[in-house]
């Protein structure tokens, strides 16, 4: 599966602990994103395109209208990296 660069960002932050939390208007309708990192940090690659993109591609997901999390396909689709820690 082809994933570009800044989808390879949130869903290795997302594999590692991260999670993507979502605002919604009064209609229901997602307006904003916030990736969120284990530690805490904001990434800012996250688009509202980009995690379009990705929830419907199947590589995140949420339940219960928790914060969307990496899903199976999502870590079969994420390419592995070294963690500078």
């Amino acid at each position: 599966m082809n994933v570009s660069k800044y989808e390879q960002r949130v869903l290795h932050a997302l594999a590692q602990g991260g999670h993507i939390q979502h605002y919604k208007d009064e209609a229901g309708k997602i307006i904003e994103v916030d990736c969120v990192t284990r530690d805490g940090w904001r990434l800012d690659d996250c688009t509202l395109g980009l995690f379009k993109k990705l929830k419907r591609r199947g590589l995140i997901a949420s339940a219960s209208g928790l914060p969307y999390r990496i899903t199976g396909l999502g870590l079969l689709a994420v390419r592995a990296q070294l963690d500078n820690r």
